[in-house]
């Protein structure tokens, strides 16, 4: 046996390469998992042959098999000393085995039989938790349905007791067998010692409302149960006698202003969840009827010392009379830590009364057709909320009211937008009837002498008036505020495009829709100009903090960028001040041209006249500057015209005047030294041909020498008459090319007057 173990195996090319035997295996193949417990031989071989041929398979664990069988005996071979002793060792095992498995089986019966009566009492303890859980369950129910029971009998029992209560406890009278007759350990020691019996019905009710409470709590976790079912008619008729007698307690309460009986009363309407027929009825048997007085339903023109649809004596009058009849119990509702902040009688009683008097008797009070009835009943009826508001004991109650139903449904009735839509067309109307007319109209006694000593034009006191109307207390509806500013921004834009076009077709000649612009004279755009400034410095000045004012509830952010786009439409009207200039500056200029074309005479004064130098200026020079000396001497000017737009206006003036005057100037003497040129080369010609000798000097001068000493004596006038409007006119460019052109070479280079 030894030399069979010892005898080598043949030995395959791999062993002799040196490559480990485990290593050849495919990838498919994976020994280790022959040694899991849960090895299963068929299903790893049907989970292989679905992917690997059965000869495949078969040949590679019949070389795993021989590949262990020579790891076996390499094992074997390797300790082969201690695996021929071991069968030396084991003496008597047998024995041993028979002696071990006596005691095991024993103690494993013995586990047996203790497992099973765990299992016995386990399962006998889990049914009886069972039972005991479904005994409390039905007792809870049990439990349920009794307390249900006692409830709907104390509520029943303490409902009887109100009939035995004398009807007129209002009389305060009672005698003491009554009142030590009534059951359910409700005592009238309170009434023994003065307290009224309407209070002790109030305390009555109010424990009734308590124990309906808990009534409906028991009925919610109840239902579907045919013992409650059966006593739903029992509690339908308890729950209407006890509002029946509640309301009639709490009616009583508020005729007789019994403030702790209401208190009760009010506790018992919170705790059976029926706020709203509390409010109901204190509408109904309070406010309805002072309100049906102050505004009666169906009532068309007076009614009390109020006229037409006006509301603000009608609030006047509600006012004083909430002050009066229901100060009372609004200040009992809103008692701190007393529960009864769920009622709303501001709102579900009085405002609603309020309302729905207002659309009976007064429905034109919500009409936008008439703006200034509807503005001043929109104001009042904010006053009247701001009055109830002023109930309120915290900023929470404020936000609670606006958030009521009816205060949201009241201030729907006011329809800002139509009441905007309609001043827009009045203002914007107002502000283009004005605009468009052909001509425009010197202010006369204006009726609004603030601002009419100011301004001169009637198309300029009309923006005037419209954008004040815009920020008037008559006419502003502050929750329309970004409306009127929009619309404020959009006149200034008007009459800025109005002035814009008129200039823009004053230029072209295009006069449709703009005939003011064609026939405007020059003191006209100083009066706009005059107009400009008055509305810019009104506009971004005094008015625009009175803008401020009314919006000083908004936040600074909003509060900037209503400034930014007032002082922007300012500007927008402040930027056409140097185009309505320059139109002043054009017709002037205009009607000074006219005077210097004049100058093309001097040509046929010395052309071939031989008429000697000139010694002093003509007589057209005087009249060059008169048109812009007589709009500077005019009482429009010395009235409407600043110094710095004097100054702005002259300078435009002279030196567009100037060019002017160079250009007619300069071609002037371009044509007459070509002219001269011509003739000279004439008479050499002539010459020749005579066979006179050409080369006489002609010591005469020249006709051009004599335009251009006239000119010289033209411009050294009107330089000085510039200098009379204070306009140096070295330092006119062109009057510099000017002097160049018609001064001698000795004197191009020092201007002198």
């Amino acid at each position: 046996m030894a030399t069979d173990l010892h005898s080598p195996l043949p030995k395959s090319t791999t062993d002799l390469f040196g490559d480990p035997i485990e290593d050849s295996h495919p990838l498919w193949l994976n020994p280790s998992k022959f040694t899991d417990a849960e090895f299963d031989p068929e299903s790893y071989i049907s989970d292989l042959r679905t992917f690997v041929p059965f000869d495949t398979l078969r040949s590679e664990l019949r070389s795993h098999l021989g590949a262990l069988k020579h790891e076996l005996v390499e094992l074997i071979n390797r300790d082969y000393v201690d695996f021929v002793s071991l069968s030396t060792k084991l003496v008597d095992v047998e024995a041993a085995v028979v002696r071990m498995r006596a005691p095991l089986l024993e103690i494993k019966e013995k586990i047996l039989d203790f497992r099973g009566s765990v299992d016995v009492s386990l399962a006998a303890l889990q049914s009886r938790l069972k039972q005991r859980s479904q005994a409390n369950e039905a007792r809870e129910v049990l439990e349920l349905l009794l307390d249900t029971f006692h409830v709907v009998s104390k509520v029943e029992k303490l409902i009887k007791e109100l009939p035995s209560v004398p009807a007129d406890w209002s009389s305060g009278t009672m005698s003491s067998t009554e009142k030590g007759q009534l059951s359910n350990g409700i005592s009238f020691q309170h009434s023994e010692n003065g307290t009224s019996l309407r209070e002790t019905q109030s305390m009555l009710l109010e424990r009734i409302a308590s124990e309906m409470n808990r009534l409906k709590f028991y009925i919610t976790h109840a239902q579907n149960m045919p013992f409650v079912e059966n006593m739903v008619k029992r509690i339908q008729n308890a729950s209407l006698l006890l509002d029946s007698s509640l309301g009639h307690c709490f009616a009583d309460g508020l005729e007789h202003q019994d403030e702790n009986a209401i208190y009760n009363c009010l506790r018992a309407y919170a705790a059976i969840d029926k706020t709203s027929s509390a409010e109901e009825i204190f509408r109904s048997a309070v406010v309805a009827q002072f309100i049906q007085k102050i505004i009666s339903h169906g009532s068309t023109g007076s009614v009390n010392g109020s006229s037409g649809d006006e509301l603000e004596q009608d609030y006047e009058r509600i006012k004083q009379h909430i002050e009066d009849d229901c100060k009372f119990l609004l200040e009992i509702s809103f008692t701190e830590n007393s529960g009864l902040h769920v009622f709303s009688f501001l709102a579900n009683s009085i405002l609603k009364e309020v309302l729905s008097a207002i659309q009976k008797g007064k429905p034109g009070a919500f009409s936008p057709g008439r703006p200034v009835e509807f503005l001043k009943n929109y104001k009042s009826s904010l006053g009247f909320l701001d009055y109830l508001e002023g109930y309120c004991p915290s900023r929470s109650a404020v936000a609670k009211l606006r958030e009521e139903t009816v205060y949201i449904d009241f201030m729907k009735q006011w329809n800002t937008g139509v009441y905007f839509s309609l001043r827009f067309q009045e203002i914007a109307g107002a502000l283009d009837s004005a605009l468009t007319t052909t001509t425009l109209l010197r202010s006369q006694n204006s009726s609004n002498q603030e601002y009419s000593q100011s301004l001169a034009l009637k198309q300029s006191i009309s923006l005037m008036d419209c954008l004040r109307s815009c920020w008037r207390d008559d006419v502003l509806v502050l929750s329309c505020s970004d409306k009127f500013l929009r619309l404020f921004l959009q006149l200034l834009s008007r009459y800025s495009n109005w002035l814009s076009a008129g200039l823009n077709a004053r230029k072209t000649g295009n006069a449709s829709g703009n005939e003011w612009a064609i026939s405007a004279a020059p003191n006209d755009f100083l009066y706009i100009i005059h107009d400009i400034n008055c509305l810019v410095d009104e506009v971004c000045g005094d008015y625009l903090g009175h803008v401020l004012e009314l919006l000083k509830s908004c936040s600074p952010e909003v509060r900037d960028l209503v400034k930014q786009g007032i002082l922007q439409g300012g500007n927008s009207l402040k930027v056409l001040q140097p185009q309505l200039i320059n139109s002043i500056v054009e017709t002037l200029v205009e009607k000074s041209v006219e005077d210097l074309r004049q100058l093309k005479g001097i040509t046929a004064t010395y052309r071939m006249t031989n008429k000697p130098l000139p010694v002093r200026h003509s007589p057209y020079v005087s009249a060059v500057l008169r048109p812009l000396k007589a709009f500077l001497e005019a009482e429009q000017a010395a009235t409407y015209l600043t110094q710095d737009l004097r100054k702005e206006l002259v300078h435009g003036a002279a030196f567009e005047i100037t060019r002017r005057y160079y250009e007619l100037a300069s071609d002037l003497v371009s044509v007459a030294r070509k002219t001269e040129s011509s003739l000279q080369k004439i008479r050499l010609g002539a010459q020749r041909r005579a066979g006179a000798s050409s080369d006489v000097s002609d010591h005469n001068v020249s006709d051009t020498d004599k335009i251009c000493m006239q000119l010289l004596l033209d411009i050294q006038e009107y330089g000085r008459n510039l200098a009379s409007l204070g306009v140096d006119a070295a330092d006119i460019p062109t009057y510099r090319s000017l002097w160049q052109c018609v001064a001698p070479s000795d004197k191009q280079n020092t201007i002198s007057f």
